[in-house]
């Protein structure tokens, strides 16, 4: 039987069975400090896909690096076919600065595929997909909302991406959101060339989320066992299927004043319903937010304060209320009652 051959990644040569980090130099500060994206690749002994897990392209996003931190400590990826590569924080620069953009202030997420000559921000996004996402059959990009925001733990498909549809099935987090692809987005620029991706939302920006970890960190491994990657022992068992919402909406606040919520994200509500009044500070005005359609709430604003038009609830439109409840609260149940880790010693 003749060797796997090693998988080389930014000159290194990764054998078979074996892992490493890998710095890839992106840039050197102003005061000469180094600047790199480390990129972890899991070399399994036998042949299989070639999958990518990214998180931190928004730096102040920090539940994918933690999901991305968990999964790289599973002992089940010693048993790994085929190649993971994980790059836990893509943006450094906004990392370390507690950021959601570069120093050059563009969002990095709009910069794709970008150029070896560009800005530091298309420099950053060529990198990463020449290194990266060319070299892979799959992509799972993790994300949470934006600072002030937080998002329920939902996957995001371009419509008519039937196999990623598929994927996101078996991801199996509450909400599958039919998402049009942004122009600039590594979404867009990975399925160019031919590369399938999954986006994965939950959370809120510079905040641990347990919940969506736990659902990340599951949905993950699911995608890993349908490609033939890791065996089933382990990997938590998806009991019902995602809610799948083909069209949402922000509802914006009416006026400037503070923001008093009575539905939080996960709530499924019924036409008319009451989310939340804004009022003005003399308590002399009182303006509702109310939900135009059925929906369930997929992401929604965590500050108290607003101006007006500020985006206040993110309602994905839904069939029916009574379904949707049972299929979060059978949700809900399911991620209480998974033993995927130890109460006592979170990895």
């Amino acid at each position: 039987m003749t060797p796997r051959a090693g998988f080389v990644l930014g000159g290194e040569t990764i054998a078979p069975g074996t892992r490493r980090t890998v710095d890839l130099p992106v840039s050197v500060l102003s005061d000469h400090t180094p600047v790199t994206m480390s990129a972890h690749v899991v070399h399994g002994r036998r042949p299989g896909p070639v999958v990518f897990v990214s998180a931190g392209v928004h730096g102040d996003e920090v539940i994918g690096v933690e999901i991305v931190r968990r999964l790289l400590g599973l002992p089940v990826l010693a048993t790994l076919r085929g190649t993971l590569i994980a790059v836990p924080i893509v943006n450094a620069f906004g990392f370390l600065n507690l950021s959601r953009y570069l120093p050059d202030r563009r969002d990095l997420n709009r910069c794709f595929p970008g150029s070896a000559e560009g800005s530091m921000a298309a420099r950053l996004a060529h990198l990463l997909m020449e290194e990266v996402v060319s070299r892979a059959d799959l992509g799972i990009d993790l994300h949470s909302a934006a600072v002030h925001r937080t998002n329920l733990p939902q996957v995001r498909v371009a419509p008519g991406e039937d196999a990623p549809m598929r994927l996101a099935e078996i991801f199996a987090a509450p909400v599958i959101l039919r998402s049009e692809l942004r122009e600039g987005s590594l979404r867009q620029a990975a399925a160019a060339r031919g590369v399938g991706m999954l986006l994965y939302e939950a959370g809120e920006g510079l905040r641990f989320d347990e919940t969506a970890v736990r659902a990340g960190v599951s949905g993950i491994l699911r995608v890993l066992h349908d490609r033939g990657m890791i065996p089933a022992r382990g990997v938590p068992r998806a009991r019902r299927a995602s809610l799948v919402c083909r069209a949402s909406r922000w509802l914006r606040a009416p006026q400037g004043g503070l923001l008093r919520t009575f539905r939080s994200e996960g709530d499924v509500v019924a036409p008319g319903e009451l989310l939340a009044i804004v009022s003005d500070p003399f308590g002399e005005v009182d303006a509702p937010i109310t939900a135009p359609e059925a929906g369930i709430v997929v992401g929604r604003a965590v500050l108290p304060v607003v101006n007006e038009g500020n985006a206040v609830f993110h309602l994905a439109s839904i069939a029916s209320t009574d379904h949707a409840e049972d299929r979060i609260d059978a949700w809900n149940a399911e991620l209480e009652a998974e033993k995927l880790f130890d109460e006592d010693e979170i990895l």
